[in-house]
Formats: structure tokens, sequence, C-alpha cells
């Protein structure tokens, strides 16, 4: 229900309903779920699963006593370091390919097929043809993250340019415009949304994707930190790199619904 003021205009507030104040105390309710569900487990089985309090605990001492020389929020960077190049490298290379293959059909049928086969290989079975030509470098690690982030790009620019509506090409074709003129100016801005979705799905797969990698063979990153907490048994340090993971991970969703919403504003619900 919109405000309206006394001459009959509508105010800029919406007045509050009922159904968003329940739609605002829900997402406390089942953060207030999952404390006390870690507090019961912890409680039942603190060998197993710490306590809060430890939890904490650790993520002091990390601040104090950094692991291999690198601070708390060095690990972070690290992590996030080799996702933003990987992400990088994936949107300048699979945006153009994916349009190639959504725009022309010859190139798709002679390149779709190879893609195909090569689109269900999960990222990490990469790894091992990776260390063996490249090693344990930092390059190995990118490029397993460009491996993960380079699929969910191409995927949905190639759908997205399948989907544009033949109306607005022959509105294109009309007005004499040329064939890269209907591609630039028409196809790519209306496959806009299903483009920035797949940088959105490239980017929790990245974000996924190096971890895994960093655990393999790492002196730096979150998911270095998990694998040091496991072999030392510090279980601790394990629950605060995961709680981390789950926190960045959450901001870049944040992050890449702005972006979502700065390049698409009309995709927004009013």
């Amino acid at each position: 229900m919109v405000k309206v003021n006394k001459k009959g205009k509508k105010g800029e507030f919406k007045e509050t309903t009922p159904l968003d104040v329940v739609y605002f105390i829900l997402p406390f309710i089942s953060l207030g779920l999952v404390v006390f569900l870690w507090y019961s487990v912890s409680t039942n089985k603190p060998d197993m699963f710490p306590s809060m309090t430890a939890t904490w605990a650790r993520l002091v001492k990390l601040f104090k006593q950094p692991i291999m020389r690198v601070p708390y929020y060095g690990h972070i960077l690290a992590s996030l370091k080799r996702v933003v190049m990987a992400l990088a490298a994936a949107i300048v290379i699979g945006v153009p390919f994916g349009t190639m293959l959504g725009w022309n059909r010859k190139l798709d049928c002679f390149f779709g097929s190879i893609f195909n086969i090569i689109r269900p290989i999960p990222p990490l079975a990469w790894i091992p043809l990776i260390i063996i030509a490249f090693g344990i470098g930092e390059f190995p690690k990118v490029l397993i993250v460009f491996i993960g982030a380079v699929m969910p790009i191409v995927i949905n620019t190639r759908a997205g340019l399948r989907s544009v509506d033949q109306l607005y090409l022959d509105v294109g074709t009309l007005f004499d415009a040329n064939r890269r003129q209907i591609l630039m100016e028409v196809a790519i801005p209306s496959a806009m949304p299903a483009i920035i979705a797949g940088i959105k799905t490239a980017t929790s797969t990245g974000w996924m994707v190096v971890l895994a990698a960093e655990m393999l063979s790492a002196k730096s990153g979150v998911g270095f930190l998990v694998t040091r907490g496991m072999d030392a048994n510090d279980m601790p340090l394990v629950l605060v790199a995961m709680i981390t993971i789950g926190i960045v991970g959450a901001l870049l969703g944040v992050l890449t619904s702005l972006i979502e919403r700065l390049l698409c504003p009309w995709l927004q619900i009013k």
C-alpha cells in the first residue's frame, strides 16, 4: 500500500504491512535456529564439533598468530585474488566465445560438439593434467578456477543470444542495420540479463573451485586453512575457515546482484 499525502500525491515511502514484518523476522529466526543447532551439537559432542566460544577464541588467535606468516585477512585476499583473475579471464574469453556459438550457426556446429563434450568434466578432474603440465605454483590454481568459471558464462551467453526475440532482429533489419550492428546494438543488449546470470553463477562456482584447489597444494588461502586445521586436528580452525567461506561467498553474491541491478535496471522488481 502506497502512502498518500493530503494533496493526493503518492509519497516516497510504503506503508508497512504484517507480511513485511514476517519477511523481516524470518531471516533472524533461521539464523537463531542455526546457532541453536550449533550449540546443541557442540554441547553433546565437543570433541567432534567445537563450541562457539572455542571457535571465537581460535579466530582471535589467528589474528595474533598468523599461519605461514600470512594474516587472517591475507588468506581471504589470496583466495579472492585467484578468483578475480580467473573470473576476469573467463569473462574476456567466455562472453565472445558464447556469443560466437549463439550467433553463428556454422561456428556452433563446428565448436559446439567439442564444447558439449568438455563441459560436463568437473574442474577438479583437470587437476592431475594441470599439475603435470604446469606444476603446483600459482598459475595452475588460477587455471583450475578459470575452467570452472568459463563454462557457465559460455552456456548462458549462448542461450541468451539464441533466445533474442526475432521481432527485435527484424526491426534492426528494417532500419537497414548490418549484421554486426544488429549483434552489437540489438542482440547483445537483449541477451545481457542471461550473460550477467552466467557471470553470477561463474563467481560462485569459481569461489568453490578455488577453495578445493587450495586444499590440494597451497600456502595461503581459505582452503589452505581448512587443510591446515584438518592435518593438525584443529577443528576450531576448520570451522573458522568454513564460516569465512560462507560469509565471503554471500558477500560475493550480494556484489554480483548489485552489478546486475546496475547493468540491467529493468530487471528490478518493484
